[in-house]
Protein backbone atom coordinates (compact mmCIF):
# COMPACT_ATOMS: atom_id res chain seq x y z
CA UNK A 1 0.00 0.00 0.00
CA UNK A 2 2.07 2.82 -1.42
CA UNK A 3 1.32 6.13 1.27
CA UNK A 4 2.99 9.39 0.42
CA UNK A 5 6.15 8.47 -0.70
CA UNK A 6 7.34 5.98 -3.80
CA UNK A 7 10.00 4.47 -1.57
CA UNK A 8 8.75 1.53 0.16
CA UNK A 9 10.25 2.02 3.45
CA UNK A 10 9.64 5.78 3.54
CA UNK A 11 5.88 4.77 2.52
CA UNK A 12 5.72 2.17 5.31
CA UNK A 13 7.10 4.41 8.19
CA UNK A 14 4.78 6.97 6.91
CA UNK A 15 1.36 4.55 7.05
CA UNK A 16 2.82 3.44 10.75
CA UNK A 17 3.05 6.96 12.24
CA UNK A 18 0.07 8.05 10.66
CA UNK A 19 -1.75 5.25 11.86
CA UNK A 20 -1.91 5.86 15.35
CA UNK A 21 -4.07 8.55 14.19
CA UNK A 22 -6.70 6.01 15.58
CA UNK A 23 -5.07 6.35 19.21
CA UNK A 24 -4.79 10.55 18.99
CA UNK A 25 -0.70 9.51 18.10
CA UNK A 26 -1.35 11.75 15.20
CA UNK A 27 -2.78 13.98 13.23
CA UNK A 28 -3.52 13.58 9.57
CA UNK A 29 -2.70 17.98 8.40
CA UNK A 30 0.43 17.86 10.60
CA UNK A 31 1.47 14.48 8.63
CA UNK A 32 0.63 15.39 5.56
CA UNK A 33 2.52 18.99 5.79
CA UNK A 34 5.60 17.31 7.54
CA UNK A 35 5.87 14.39 4.39
CA UNK A 36 5.51 17.07 2.03
CA UNK A 37 8.68 18.76 2.72
CA UNK A 38 10.74 15.40 2.80
CA UNK A 39 12.30 14.18 -0.52
CA UNK A 40 12.16 10.53 -1.96
CA UNK A 41 14.95 8.54 0.06
CA UNK A 42 16.37 11.57 1.92
CA UNK A 43 16.99 10.89 5.48
CA UNK A 44 18.46 13.77 6.82
CA UNK A 45 15.13 15.68 5.72
CA UNK A 46 13.02 13.01 7.11
CA UNK A 47 14.52 13.35 10.80
CA UNK A 48 14.85 17.06 10.69
CA UNK A 49 10.66 17.93 9.22
CA UNK A 50 9.70 14.93 11.84
CA UNK A 51 11.83 16.42 14.74
CA UNK A 52 10.65 20.11 14.11
CA UNK A 53 6.53 18.65 13.63
CA UNK A 54 7.32 16.76 16.87
CA UNK A 55 8.55 20.29 18.66
CA UNK A 56 6.03 22.83 17.27
CA UNK A 57 3.21 20.25 19.04
CA UNK A 58 5.73 19.47 21.80
CA UNK A 59 5.25 23.48 22.64
CA UNK A 60 1.46 23.51 22.52
CA UNK A 61 1.35 20.82 24.88
CA UNK A 62 3.48 22.60 27.27
CA UNK A 63 1.32 25.38 26.53
CA UNK A 64 -1.62 23.78 27.15
CA UNK A 65 -0.86 22.06 30.02
CA UNK A 66 0.37 25.24 32.06
CA UNK A 67 -2.76 26.81 31.14
CA UNK A 68 -4.75 23.94 32.47
CA UNK A 69 -5.82 22.61 29.93
CA UNK A 70 -5.29 18.92 30.33
CA UNK A 71 -6.97 17.20 27.56
CA UNK A 72 -5.54 19.40 25.26
CA UNK A 73 -1.89 18.72 26.51
CA UNK A 74 -2.57 14.93 26.84
CA UNK A 75 -3.35 15.12 22.99
CA UNK A 76 -0.23 16.91 21.84
CA UNK A 77 2.34 15.39 23.78
CA UNK A 78 1.09 12.21 22.54
CA UNK A 79 1.50 13.15 19.56
CA UNK A 80 4.66 14.63 19.80
CA UNK A 81 6.15 11.36 21.10
CA UNK A 82 5.35 9.52 18.07
CA UNK A 83 6.45 12.06 15.99
CA UNK A 84 9.96 12.11 17.93
CA UNK A 85 10.15 8.32 17.07
CA UNK A 86 9.55 8.72 13.95
CA UNK A 87 12.42 11.31 13.57
CA UNK A 88 14.87 9.02 15.08
CA UNK A 89 14.08 6.45 13.28
CA UNK A 90 16.35 6.72 10.62
CA UNK A 91 19.37 7.88 11.82
CA UNK A 92 21.53 4.62 12.52
CA UNK A 93 24.72 5.45 10.89
CA UNK A 94 25.97 5.48 14.86
CA UNK A 95 23.20 5.85 17.36
CA UNK A 96 25.70 5.28 20.49
CA UNK A 97 27.30 8.64 18.94
CA UNK A 98 24.80 10.73 17.73
CA UNK A 99 23.42 13.35 19.90
CA UNK A 100 20.83 13.91 17.80
CA UNK A 101 19.76 10.33 18.43
CA UNK A 102 19.69 10.53 21.76
CA UNK A 103 18.05 13.69 22.21
CA UNK A 104 15.09 12.56 19.63
CA UNK A 105 14.80 9.25 21.82
CA UNK A 106 14.82 11.29 25.14
CA UNK A 107 12.41 13.49 23.75
CA UNK A 108 9.69 10.19 22.55
CA UNK A 109 10.28 9.23 26.20
CA UNK A 110 9.73 12.60 27.89
CA UNK A 111 6.61 13.80 26.02
CA UNK A 112 4.80 10.04 26.69
CA UNK A 113 5.84 10.44 30.43
CA UNK A 114 4.39 13.75 31.17
CA UNK A 115 1.28 12.54 28.95
CA UNK A 116 0.72 9.31 30.94
CA UNK A 117 -0.50 11.75 34.23
CA UNK A 118 -3.52 13.11 32.04
CA UNK A 119 -4.47 9.87 30.57
CA UNK A 120 -7.93 9.04 32.02
CA UNK A 121 -7.14 5.64 32.69
CA UNK A 122 -4.69 4.75 35.34
CA UNK A 123 -1.17 4.47 33.91
CA UNK A 124 2.12 3.50 36.58
CA UNK A 125 5.77 3.77 35.24
CA UNK A 126 7.29 0.18 36.44
CA UNK A 127 10.45 -1.05 36.42
CA UNK A 128 11.09 -5.57 36.40
CA UNK A 129 13.71 -6.79 37.59
CA UNK A 130 16.40 -8.56 34.93
CA UNK A 131 19.59 -10.45 35.55
CA UNK A 132 21.57 -7.13 37.44
CA UNK A 133 19.55 -4.73 35.99
CA UNK A 134 15.85 -3.13 35.23
CA UNK A 135 13.64 -2.97 32.48
CA UNK A 136 11.33 -0.20 32.15
CA UNK A 137 7.44 -0.67 31.70
CA UNK A 138 4.14 0.84 32.07
CA UNK A 139 1.04 -0.57 33.73
CA UNK A 140 -2.02 0.55 32.20
CA UNK A 141 -5.15 0.03 34.32
CA UNK A 142 -9.11 -0.37 32.91
CA UNK A 143 -9.65 1.26 36.36
CA UNK A 144 -8.16 2.16 39.73
CA UNK A 145 -10.28 -0.51 41.19
CA UNK A 146 -8.25 -3.03 41.84
CA UNK A 147 -10.76 -5.66 40.26
CA UNK A 148 -8.36 -8.38 38.96
CA UNK A 149 -8.58 -8.38 35.20
CA UNK A 150 -7.33 -9.67 32.02
CA UNK A 151 -4.28 -8.29 31.02
CA UNK A 152 -1.74 -8.48 28.19
CA UNK A 153 2.26 -8.51 28.29
CA UNK A 154 3.20 -6.56 25.39
CA UNK A 155 6.82 -5.89 23.93
CA UNK A 156 7.73 -4.98 20.11
CA UNK A 157 10.75 -5.95 18.20
CA UNK A 158 13.10 -4.85 15.83
CA UNK A 159 12.54 -0.91 16.00
CA UNK A 160 9.64 -0.33 18.06
CA UNK A 161 10.14 1.71 21.70
CA UNK A 162 8.06 1.22 24.72
CA UNK A 163 5.68 4.57 24.23
CA UNK A 164 4.85 3.33 21.08
CA UNK A 165 2.63 0.40 22.75
CA UNK A 166 0.32 2.36 24.07
CA UNK A 167 -1.36 3.21 20.47
CA UNK A 168 0.06 0.02 18.99
CA UNK A 169 -2.14 -2.27 21.54
CA UNK A 170 -2.91 -0.42 24.73
CA UNK A 171 -5.89 1.40 24.15
CA UNK A 172 -7.66 -1.02 22.27
CA UNK A 173 -6.85 -3.13 24.92
CA UNK A 174 -8.18 -1.00 27.88
CA UNK A 175 -11.28 -0.12 26.15
CA UNK A 176 -12.16 -4.19 25.93
CA UNK A 177 -11.60 -4.56 29.72
CA UNK A 178 -7.78 -5.61 29.67
CA UNK A 179 -4.56 -4.42 31.69
CA UNK A 180 -1.47 -4.07 29.82
CA UNK A 181 1.89 -3.95 31.10
CA UNK A 182 4.27 -3.37 28.34
CA UNK A 183 7.44 -3.16 28.38
CA UNK A 184 11.30 -2.81 26.44
CA UNK A 185 13.70 -5.60 26.78
CA UNK A 186 17.26 -5.95 25.62
CA UNK A 187 17.59 -4.79 22.06
CA UNK A 188 14.95 -2.10 22.31
CA UNK A 189 14.40 1.26 23.19
CA UNK A 190 15.98 2.24 26.58
CA UNK A 191 17.78 -0.95 27.54
CA UNK A 192 18.98 -0.97 24.29
CA UNK A 193 20.82 2.46 24.87
CA UNK A 194 22.21 1.43 28.02
CA UNK A 195 23.68 -1.42 26.65
CA UNK A 196 21.79 -4.20 26.57
CA UNK A 197 21.27 -6.29 22.98
CA UNK A 198 19.10 -8.69 21.67
CA UNK A 199 18.97 -12.48 22.39
CA UNK A 200 17.44 -15.04 20.91
CA UNK A 201 16.55 -16.62 24.47
CA UNK A 202 13.72 -14.15 25.12
CA UNK A 203 11.81 -16.77 27.77
CA UNK A 204 14.71 -14.69 29.89
CA UNK A 205 13.30 -11.59 29.40
CA UNK A 206 9.38 -12.20 29.56
CA UNK A 207 9.46 -14.48 33.10
CA UNK A 208 10.49 -11.85 34.96
CA UNK A 209 8.06 -9.78 33.22
CA UNK A 210 5.28 -12.19 34.03
CA UNK A 211 5.95 -13.15 37.56
CA UNK A 212 5.65 -8.92 38.12
CA UNK A 213 2.54 -9.20 36.06
CA UNK A 214 1.51 -12.09 38.91
CA UNK A 215 2.61 -10.25 41.54
CA UNK A 216 0.19 -7.65 40.67
CA UNK A 217 -3.08 -7.44 42.76
CA UNK A 218 -4.83 -5.49 39.53
CA UNK A 219 -3.94 -8.97 37.22
CA UNK A 220 -5.74 -12.17 36.92
CA UNK A 221 -3.23 -14.20 37.23
CA UNK A 222 -5.49 -17.41 35.09
CA UNK A 223 -5.62 -14.58 32.52
CA UNK A 224 -2.44 -13.19 31.14
CA UNK A 225 -1.79 -13.17 27.16
CA UNK A 226 1.27 -12.34 25.65
CA UNK A 227 1.50 -10.09 22.73
CA UNK A 228 4.75 -9.85 20.59
CA UNK A 229 5.04 -7.08 17.87
CA UNK A 230 6.99 -7.78 14.44
CA UNK A 231 9.97 -9.35 15.18
CA UNK A 232 8.49 -9.69 18.50
CA UNK A 233 6.56 -12.52 16.96
CA UNK A 234 9.33 -15.02 16.61
CA UNK A 235 10.37 -13.46 20.36
CA UNK A 236 6.65 -14.46 21.80
CA UNK A 237 6.91 -17.37 20.29
CA UNK A 238 9.98 -18.66 21.70
CA UNK A 239 9.21 -17.49 24.83
CA UNK A 240 6.14 -19.18 25.24
CA UNK A 241 7.51 -22.21 23.86
CA UNK A 242 9.64 -22.38 27.66
CA UNK A 243 7.35 -20.16 29.76
CA UNK A 244 3.80 -22.10 30.37
CA UNK A 245 1.99 -20.16 32.74
CA UNK A 246 0.79 -18.22 29.55
CA UNK A 247 -3.40 -18.38 29.23
CA UNK A 248 -2.71 -17.43 25.74
CA UNK A 249 -0.34 -15.76 23.00
CA UNK A 250 -0.76 -13.75 20.19
CA UNK A 251 2.19 -13.34 17.38
CA UNK A 252 1.82 -10.18 15.85
CA UNK A 253 2.86 -11.20 13.09
CA UNK A 254 3.90 -14.84 13.15
CA UNK A 255 7.92 -15.40 12.53
CA UNK A 256 9.53 -18.88 12.08
CA UNK A 257 12.77 -17.53 11.46
CA UNK A 258 14.72 -14.41 11.83
CA UNK A 259 17.83 -15.09 9.79
CA UNK A 260 15.73 -15.42 6.37
CA UNK A 261 15.44 -11.90 5.54
CA UNK A 262 19.06 -10.65 6.42
CA UNK A 263 20.33 -13.48 4.54
CA UNK A 264 18.48 -12.20 1.70
CA UNK A 265 20.25 -8.99 1.80
CA UNK A 266 24.05 -10.76 1.82
CA UNK A 267 23.06 -12.94 -0.85
CA UNK A 268 21.64 -9.87 -2.69
CA UNK A 269 24.52 -7.82 -1.86
CA UNK A 270 27.39 -11.11 -2.95
CA UNK A 271 25.83 -11.00 -6.58
CA UNK A 272 25.33 -7.16 -6.40
CA UNK A 273 28.53 -5.28 -8.27
CA UNK A 274 29.86 -3.34 -5.58
CA UNK A 275 28.94 -5.67 -3.03
CA UNK A 276 26.47 -4.46 0.34
CA UNK A 277 27.64 -0.94 -0.16
CA UNK A 278 25.71 -0.84 -3.69
CA UNK A 279 22.74 -2.26 -1.88
CA UNK A 280 22.08 -0.09 0.27
CA UNK A 281 22.94 2.92 -1.95
CA UNK A 282 19.76 2.00 -3.59
CA UNK A 283 17.63 0.08 -1.50
CA UNK A 284 16.18 2.67 2.13
CA UNK A 285 15.09 -0.36 3.37
CA UNK A 286 17.77 -2.21 3.31
CA UNK A 287 20.18 0.18 4.47
CA UNK A 288 18.42 0.39 7.40
CA UNK A 289 18.40 -3.17 8.34
CA UNK A 290 22.11 -3.21 7.99
CA UNK A 291 22.59 -0.27 10.31
CA UNK A 292 19.99 -0.84 12.77
CA UNK A 293 21.16 -4.41 13.08
CA UNK A 294 24.54 -4.12 13.80
CA UNK A 295 23.43 -1.85 16.13
CA UNK A 296 20.44 -4.00 18.07
CA UNK A 297 22.90 -7.21 17.78
CA UNK A 298 25.84 -5.41 19.10
CA UNK A 299 27.90 -6.30 16.09
CA UNK A 300 30.46 -4.62 13.96
CA UNK A 301 29.74 -5.93 10.92
CA UNK A 302 26.47 -6.92 9.04
CA UNK A 303 28.35 -10.43 7.97
CA UNK A 304 27.78 -11.23 12.03
CA UNK A 305 24.71 -9.87 12.20
CA UNK A 306 23.18 -12.79 9.84
CA UNK A 307 25.32 -14.80 11.61
CA UNK A 308 23.92 -13.88 14.61
CA UNK A 309 20.12 -14.20 13.42
CA UNK A 310 20.60 -18.13 12.48
CA UNK A 311 19.77 -18.26 16.46
CA UNK A 312 16.30 -16.66 15.95
CA UNK A 313 14.85 -19.42 14.85
CA UNK A 314 11.22 -21.45 15.87
CA UNK A 315 12.73 -24.52 13.94
CA UNK A 316 12.84 -27.62 16.47
CA UNK A 317 10.56 -25.75 19.19
CA UNK A 318 7.38 -24.59 17.93
CA UNK A 319 5.67 -27.81 19.33
CA UNK A 320 6.52 -27.02 23.03
CA UNK A 321 3.94 -24.27 22.81
CA UNK A 322 1.00 -25.39 25.19
CA UNK A 323 -0.99 -22.35 25.24
CA UNK A 324 -3.12 -21.10 22.83
CA UNK A 325 -1.86 -19.17 19.94
CA UNK A 326 -3.29 -16.58 17.49
CA UNK A 327 -0.95 -16.06 14.59
CA UNK A 328 -1.86 -12.99 12.30
CA UNK A 329 -0.15 -12.99 8.63
CA UNK A 330 0.01 -10.29 6.34
CA UNK A 331 -0.83 -10.51 2.60
CA UNK A 332 1.65 -7.73 1.52
CA UNK A 333 4.37 -8.36 4.21
CA UNK A 334 7.50 -7.17 3.18
CA UNK A 335 9.81 -8.83 5.71
CA UNK A 336 8.10 -12.47 6.24
CA UNK A 337 5.61 -13.42 3.99
CA UNK A 338 5.09 -16.83 4.01
CA UNK A 339 6.54 -17.28 7.45
CA UNK A 340 3.46 -17.13 9.63
CA UNK A 341 1.91 -20.13 7.79
CA UNK A 342 4.83 -22.13 8.96
CA UNK A 343 4.64 -21.00 12.84
CA UNK A 344 0.90 -22.11 12.33
CA UNK A 345 1.49 -25.56 10.70
CA UNK A 346 3.86 -26.75 12.94
CA UNK A 347 1.72 -25.61 16.46
CA UNK A 348 0.09 -28.65 18.35
CA UNK A 349 -1.58 -26.65 20.64
CA UNK A 350 -5.39 -25.07 20.07
CA UNK A 351 -4.12 -22.48 17.38
CA UNK A 352 -5.86 -19.75 14.83
CA UNK A 353 -4.81 -17.77 11.98
CA UNK A 354 -6.00 -15.04 10.76
CA UNK A 355 -5.04 -13.20 7.51
CA UNK A 356 -5.30 -9.64 7.12
CA UNK A 357 -5.71 -8.64 3.24
CA UNK A 358 -4.51 -6.10 0.82
CA UNK A 359 -8.06 -5.04 -0.06
CA UNK A 360 -9.54 -4.71 3.28
CA UNK A 361 -5.93 -1.87 4.22
CA UNK A 362 -4.46 -3.87 6.34
CA UNK A 363 -2.11 -5.96 4.16
CA UNK A 364 0.98 -4.35 5.47
CA UNK A 365 3.50 -5.49 8.14
CA UNK A 366 2.02 -6.02 11.25
CA UNK A 367 -1.53 -4.19 9.45
CA UNK A 368 -0.19 -0.75 10.29
CA UNK A 369 -3.12 1.79 8.79
CA UNK A 370 -5.65 -0.91 9.98
CA UNK A 371 -5.65 -0.67 14.04
CA UNK A 372 -9.51 -1.23 14.65
CA UNK A 373 -9.28 -3.91 12.30
CA UNK A 374 -6.53 -5.93 13.75
CA UNK A 375 -7.75 -4.72 17.40
CA UNK A 376 -11.28 -5.75 16.61
CA UNK A 377 -9.92 -9.86 15.12
CA UNK A 378 -7.25 -9.84 18.12
CA UNK A 379 -9.28 -9.35 20.70
CA UNK A 380 -12.28 -11.01 19.69
CA UNK A 381 -10.22 -13.90 19.72
CA UNK A 382 -8.82 -13.21 23.12
CA UNK A 383 -11.90 -12.68 25.02
CA UNK A 384 -13.37 -15.95 23.48
CA UNK A 385 -10.07 -17.85 24.50
CA UNK A 386 -10.10 -16.46 28.19
CA UNK A 387 -13.90 -16.94 28.72
CA UNK A 388 -13.45 -20.41 28.57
Amino acid sequence: MKFLFDDESFSFETLRATGYIAYAGADLGEVLVTCRQIPETDEDAWSTQWAATAARIEGIGRDALAAGHRVSAREALLRASNYYRAADFYRRDDPEHDPESARLAKAAQQTFADAAPLLDTPTRALNIPYEDTTLPAYLFLVDDSGTPRPTVLFHGGFDSILEESYFAIAVGALRRGYNVLAFDGPGQGAPLRAGLRFRPDWETVVTPALDLARSLPEVDNDKIALIGMSMGGYLAARAAAYEHRLAACVLYDGIYDLHEPFAAIAAEAASTPGGLDAVIARNTGASWVVRNGKWTFGLPTFAEVVEATKAYTMAGITDRITCPTLVLDAENDQFFRGQPQRVFDELTCEKELIFFREDEGAGEHCHEGALFLFHQRTFDWLDTILST
